[in-house]
């Protein structure tokens, strides 16, 4: 059975932040983009909103009682060719704080013309499988 709930997280339509099923069961984080609690976007640089998308799906994760060591994969978009550099400094700097080990999960990279918030350049959904 699957349940669905919503973290204390900006939210930019109609959807569930989160999807859960029974304990082995995949849960489903939507896309989480560079937005403080508020849903504002507190800057325009690209490498500060990638740290701050991964802010949110920890917020997110914690939600359904989990972390990022349970995530079994990422989904991100971003906007543009130009913002893969800065994608990739703000996933370095976040990556060694929450994957000291330095193991990650998979990571779909997939570049838009956009997204639904027009200050966004990005936005990371995340898969993460309960203990």
């Amino acid at each position: 059975m699957i349940t669905y709930q919503d973290a204390a997280l900006p939210k930019f339509g109609k959807y569930s932040t989160l999807g859960i099923g029974t304990p082995g069961d995949v849960v489903v984080v939507a896309g989480q983009m560079g937005a403080d609690s508020s849903g504002g976007f507190p800057t325009s640089d690209g490498a500060e909103q990638v740290k701050m998308a991964f802010d949110n799906l920890g917020v997110a994760l914690a939600a359904a009682g989990l972390g990022f060591e349970h995530v079994i994969g990422f989904r991100t978009y971003v906007v543009g060719r130009e913002m893969i550099p800065e994608f990739m400094a703000g996933r370095v700097e976040k990556f060694a704080e929450i994957y000291p080990s330095g193991i990650y999960p998979p990571n779909t990279l997939l570049i838009i013309g956009g997204l639904v918030e027009q200050e966004a350049l990005v936005e990371i959904e995340a898969l993460a499988v309960r203990p």
